[in-house]
């Protein structure tokens, strides 16, 4: 795990700085900051709409007694496309669109969903303890 986390805290940002290099040479240095602020304005728009949608289906469920599990999962996935649309960066702003979307965001919960069980069938749960 620990692994992966420093890969991904060194990979993604260095090919993000690379994109923007890329970017920043074929548009412009103005351009490219420009998209860089509107793809995060718009983000963050997106984000508090989806994020507003999703409490109101989330208070309504509540409301008639109904588990709002569904609605929690877009909470969390929201939240994370916010997130990542904060992150400066081209291909992390491509990402947190596509969650704040909802068919990018139903196509992902699915693909989560499906992991999530991979992980959880019965007999497959690996534990690693330490008696002392």
């Amino acid at each position: 795990m620990f692994l992966r986390l420093l890969l991904l805290f060194t990979i993604v940002p260095v090919c993000e700085l690379a994109l923007l290099i890329e970017v920043g040479q074929r548009l412009g240095v103005v351009p490219t900051i420009a998209l860089v602020l509107g793809t995060g304005a718009l983000g963050a728009a997106l984000a508090r709409r989806e994020g507003t949608q999703a409490l109101h289906r989330l208070r309504t469920n509540m409301s008639q007694g109904k588990f709002p599990g569904e609605e929690i999962f877009d909470g969390v996935l929201i939240l994370a496309g916010g997130l990542l649309l904060l992150t400066p960066g081209l291909l992390t702003d491509l990402l947190g669109f596509s969650v704040l979307v909802p068919f990018g965001r139903r196509l992902i919960k699915g693909y989560l969903k499906a992991a999530i069980a991979q992980r959880l069938r019965p007999g497959s749960v690996d534990t690693h303890y330490t008696v002392h």
